[in-house]
């Protein structure tokens, strides 16, 4: 067998041992492109603009609401991203986050394997944490819409942290936060936001093959496997004490 051959088959079989498990929440565990999408469309609407295709919003998610709400200005007005300006993005965002607000949870969906993947973690007694992008005051409502609030230990929005995702802050706060070395901790996420932090921190991480990259295959991504669900990382994972 070639080197490639071996390398790829040690990231479909790789066991990880790790001390607890940080993940990403939209396009991850949830399902919230349809909610993303209304919200976004609604504000367009509001500014006068025509609706962009729920897949065209899709490729746009992954590095926060101010970087989708300039593409998909830039996108509806026929311009570069970088002629919306950070005026134009003060004026949109509260008006963005009302539409949302009034959406949120609305047609938000688990990814198949979600609940069954967090039990299972949990039962092994795995502590969980959510590191997503997504304004904080959102996060936990679709936590509690979704029913797992109960399995995290910690939560981290977007603007919790003096930064976020694809820096490695978040993923060094939380490993932090459980008393554990970067390298005990497990990232699963869905997109190069989520790889590029936890390669930073120095964390292993899997990526699901569902979720909002961007546009780009979740192939093209250096992590260190793809998992086909959430209950496909129970087992990928051995717990195993912090060390001392």
């Amino acid at each position: 067998m070639s080197v490639g051959g071996v390398a790829a088959l040690d990231a479909k079989t790789r066991v990880f041992e790790v001390s607890a498990i940080a993940l990403d929440l939209d396009g991850t565990l949830l399902d919230t492109i349809h909610d993303l999408a209304a919200a976004t469309n609604a504000l367009l609407a509001e500014l006068g603009h025509a609706p962009l295709p729920k897949d065209t919003i899709r490729a746009l998610v992954g590095k926060g609401i101010a970087n989708l709400l300039q593409r998909a200005l830039a996108l509806a007005r026929g311009v570069p991203a970088d002629a919306i300006g950070g005026d134009t993005l003060a004026d949109a965002l509260p008006r963005y986050q009302r539409h949302y607000a009034a959406v949120l949870g609305r047609e938000t969906l688990p990814f198949p394997g979600m609940t069954e993947g967090l039990l299972r973690l949990r039962a092994m007694g795995f502590p969980l944490a959510i590191v997503t992008n997504k304004t904080a005051r959102f996060v936990q409502p679709h936590l509690q819409h979704a029913g797992i609030e109960e399995h995290f230990a910690l939560v981290i929005g977007g603007d919790t942290l003096p930064t976020k995702k694809p820096d490695a802050g978040p993923l060094l706060h939380v490993a932090a936060a459980f008393g554990i070395p970067p390298a005990r901790l497990l990232m699963v996420g869905d997109s190069i936001n989520d790889v590029l932090s936890a390669r930073a921190a120095g964390c292993p991480v899997l990526v699901l093959p569902y979720g909002y990259n961007e546009g780009l295959p979740v192939q093209s991504l250096d992590a260190d496997g793809i998992v086909p669900s959430l209950a496909a990382v129970a087992d990928r994972v051995r717990r195993v004490d912090a060390p001392r």
